[in-house]
């Protein structure tokens, strides 16, 4: 195979999703005390329910964003993936959701990856809420 049809091929693949694979994330705002001061808590994360996960995720880095205000950073965690696709309550704090009016839209993303810090990414997955609702 020659240098310019391994590079297309290489391109191609990186078009198509086949070196990362997409999961899944699911979660509610159940349980969170109610904050539309503007002023974030720290809190603890919600419950996760992860499915389709890459084979080999060893950790996943979850962060949150404030999809009507994009430049606050409200943190997130990395956790250790758990058989059951499951991520408790109390995994990781982060700054909870808190708009100063309104709702808005704020949108999880995590990340798989081989190890916890650094290692190799190996899906991404989104889901995002209201809040409040």
């Amino acid at each position: 195979m020659t240098k310019p049809t391994l590079i297309a091929s290489a391109f191609s693949l990186l078009a198509t999703g086949a070196m990362a694979a997409d999961f899944n994330i699911a979660f509610t705002w159940d349980g969170l005390e109610l904050c539309t001061t503007g002023s974030p808590n720290r809190v603890s994360n919600p419950a996760f329910v992860v499915t389709d996960l890459p084979e080999g995720t060893q950790y996943i880095r979850f962060s949150l964003k404030d999809r009507d205000a994009p430049s606050f950073n409200h943190g997130g965690g990395v956790v250790k993936m758990s058989a059951d696709g499951t991520v408790p309550t109390g995994a990781f704090t982060y700054k909870s959701p808190c708009p100063p009016s309104g709702s808005h839209t704020y949108q999880w993303t995590a990340v798989a990856k081989t190890k916890k810090s650094g290692g190799k990414r190996l899906g991404k997955a989104t889901a995002q809420r209201s809040y409040p609702e």
